[in-house]
């Protein structure tokens, strides 16, 4: 709609927009078939023109209904912008922002785009449970309520797991009947009489055979299958187990359990809980084992903090790459091929390629030799390498070819290792970087794929760099310049980073462990990255680096991965001859950036909310035109477009609002309507997705002048 003083115009506004950005306002078929509409649409524009010319025209432009040189040519009339609503919600309010550091409101569009600004909002913190030890206990202790309510409603309810996760908790079930949205209301409510009635938490160490009697005598294997599997581990372990209430109160419940939990049931607010969903999952992860319900919540030390984290998990939702994916036709997983295998279809498979071109053009400018590998390989290499020993869960079944094994690839270092086995090297040829986008393939069980994020076959970013111990720090710092460099191109600017040391069990002596691990924290120092110590955490065969990034709406997605390898040059035999003539082991370096096509290109989807930046974005451009007859000069741009690398395409056959509202759901960068007056002055009428920008017209050679640079700068127009 158009904020003016006359409200006579809101039933015809539709029609003047034409009007005022040059083109004819009604067809001559429309002034023959509809004239009454042609006399209202003449009317409309007459007042409008009068409204203009009298200052009386106040706000101006919400969806491009009257473009930005009308408004800024209007004596007297206001300058400012409201955008549109969804639009407004992600370039206004979340922006740039943690979506668990957010504004508790994000009230509505309009607080964000009201002229006089109000009070500011205080933010509200959402941490997970890593990062609050009040909120851990809380959501562990909300867990347990959770199953005690269960079987104080469900009598026949066997109880398994229940830990807290990242910001919430879940506790998987089996029970005879399935759980519904109507359960979980019920359940909630038998939660809220548990936190009234003020139960204590207590903690009661007791003989592992005390444990044994008591789950056996509360019917409950799967405790004892637990309590089974930690005397496995430790046969002299402490058995704790959390009681809800005193053993003589009549709510008194129990779980086998290592705790921590708050004192009382009543110092969790219910109001900030909410029980969010239903999930089947299999005991131990094993589909052959039962199956049970696993049942979702999340919790929170105030309820202001539920209002927000539910929010904004409203707008993660919008963002879903899976939902995305479909409508703006990038890609498809198709049952009938075989769940986890990505079909690439033309608009994502452009958006891969500018992707994949990007990450070559870098790579070979930092120093990086592109290489080629199979995609399957003899068993016996997969034998060398460990992986058949260390990996074959995740691994698909072997071929039978010619009397011999083959066996599809998970992994591509094997075979970098291999060309650099074909070569011979001395210590001044070191380092050696190879890069590879990869397709591997591995083993993943049905019910955990999802979407991009989990496939089972997928194209790493990988790359392996040879060197010298003492090259280990200046290569380390040259992959973490290289890995801000890339991210950044994508807008991905914060970053989280974990250092994972020697673990108990390892291979290499003292000192190449010492070497390795001096040299990450002298690159991450010099670097100036805060980052987190993982004492232990490492790989067998190395230290490793992490690096998670955050995206448009707080979440941090883990990426990258700098991972030093002691194993495989010893497996394989791998040499450089030093300056005295003798046979040395490189360093091996592992290094990833994306991660894999597939799941950073689901992060791209879910970050920019499936509007691409203009260098990205599979169509560029969309040339819309009014008629038949404007066709060819919007044809001959296009093609002008396209010689200067432009992705464009022409559009026509309906009507311009249609036409404009099918480039907006596609969410092309730039669109530019064609009509007489564009064909005349040889210009087009641009309009930005972008904050729903007119910019009106301006030369056809100006704006591929623009788009020339605007790509080729990674800009926006």
């Amino acid at each position: 709609s158009l904020l003016c003083v006359d409200s006579e115009l809101n039933n015809n506004l539709r029609l003047i927009r034409p009007a005022l950005l040059g083109y004819p306002l009604v067809s001559s078929r429309m002034q023959t078939r509809c004239p009454a509409t042609t006399q209202a649409a003449m009317g409309t524009r007459s007042r409008v023109m009068q409204l203009l010319n009298a200052g009386r025209l106040h706000a101006a432009r919400v969806c491009g209904v009257v473009p930005s040189h009308a408004v800024a040519s209007t004596s007297g009339a206001s300058n400012f912008v409201m955008p549109s609503g969804n639009q407004a919600f992600s370039s206004r309010v979340l922006a740039g922002r943690n979506i668990f550091q957010l504004k508790a409101a994000v009230d509505t569009v309009q607080a964000a785009t009201t002229p006089a600004p109000a009070a500011a909002t205080p933010i509200i913190e959402l941490p997970t449970s890593d990062e609050s030890e009040k909120l851990l206990r809380i959501r562990h202790s909300c867990a347990h309520m959770m199953a005690m309510a269960v079987q104080r409603i469900h009598k026949d309810a066997q109880v398994t797991i229940g830990p807290w996760i990242e910001r919430g908790f879940y506790y998987d079930f089996d029970l005879k009947t399935p759980l519904t949205e109507k359960d979980l209301k019920a359940i909630k409510k038998e939660m809220a009489k548990i936190s009234k009635a003020k139960l204590p938490f207590i903690r009661e160490e007791v003989s592992a055979e005390e444990a044994e009697k008591r789950i056996k005598e509360a019917n409950e294997p799967y405790k004892l299958e637990i309590l089974e599997s930690i005397r496995a581990r430790d046969p002299n372990a402490s058995i704790t187990i959390y009681h809800i209430g005193e053993k003589d109160h009549p709510m008194h419940w129990w779980d086998l359990c290592a705790g921590p939990h708050v004192e009382k049931t009543s110092d969790i607010d219910m109001d900030a809980v909410a029980l969010e969903s239903v999930a089947g999952a299999y005991w131990r992860g094993d589909e052959k084992r039962a199956q049970l319900q696993r049942v979702y919540g999340t919790a929170w030390e105030r309820p202001e903090q539920l209002a927000a984290y539910t929010q904004l998990k409203e707008e993660a939702a919008k963002r879903d790459h899976r939902k995305l994916g479909q409508e703006l036709d990038l890609f498809s997983i198709q049952e009938t091929a075989g769940g986890g295998l990505v079909f690439w279809h033309p608009k994502g498979a452009m958006v891969r390629h500018q992707v994949e071109t990007f990450w070559k053009d870098l790579h070979l400018q930092k120093g990086y030799q592109l290489v080629y590998s199979p995609h399957v390989a003899k068993l016996d290499l997969w034998k060398t390498s460990g992986h058949f020993d260390f990996y074959k869960e995740s691994m698909f079944d072997q071929m039978q070819i010619e009397d011999e094994e083959y066996q599809i690839k998970p992994m591509n270092c094997p075979f970098h290792v291999g060309i650099y086995k074909q070569g011979y090297y001395s210590y001044r040829d070191l380092p050696i970087r190879m890069a590879e986008l990869g397709t591997v393939y591995r083993y993943e069980r049905s019910g955990t794929m999802h979407g991009l994020f989990r496939v089972r076959g997928f194209t790493q970013d990988d790359a392996h760099i040879f060197c010298l111990p003492n090259q280990i720090a200046a290569e380390i710092r040259g992959v973490l310049d290289l890995v801000e460099e890339t991210l950044s191109t994508f807008g991905f600017t914060k970053y989280e980073v974990n250092l994972s040391t020697r673990p108990e069990k390892s291979v290499g002596d003292d000192e190449i462990w010492t070497t390795a691990e001096a040299a990450l924290v002298e690159a991450l120092q010099a670097k100036g990255w805060d980052y987190s110590v993982d004492a232990g955490g490492g790989a067998f065969y190395g230290p490793k680096i992490d690096i998670k990034i955050q995206d448009a709406i707080g979440r941090k997605w883990q990426c990258s991965t700098i991972q030093l390898d002691f194993n495989l040059p010893q497996r394989f035999d791998m040499s450089y001859i030093d300056d005295k003539t003798t046979k040395q082991r490189p360093i091996m370096i592992h290094r990833a950036i994306f991660g894999s096509i597939e799941r950073f290109f689901g992060i791209l989807i879910e970050n920019y909310a499936g509007a691409f930046p203009l260098w990205l974005a599979p169509v560029q451009v969309r040339l819309l035109t009014v008629n038949d007859e404007v066709a060819p000069y919007a044809n001959e741009v296009a093609a002008e477009m396209r010689k200067h690398g432009i992705r464009a395409e022409v559009n026509g056959g309906a009507s311009i609002a249609k036409l404009v509202r099918n480039a907006t759901k596609a969410k092309t960068p730039l669109t530019c309507v064609v009509g007489k007056q564009e064909v005349e002055n040889k210009s087009l009428s641009v309009r930005l997705y972008a904050g729903q920008q007119e910019l009106g017209a301006l030369p056809a050679s100006d704006v591929i002048a623009r788009l020339v640079k605007s790509i080729a700068s990674r800009t926006e127009f």
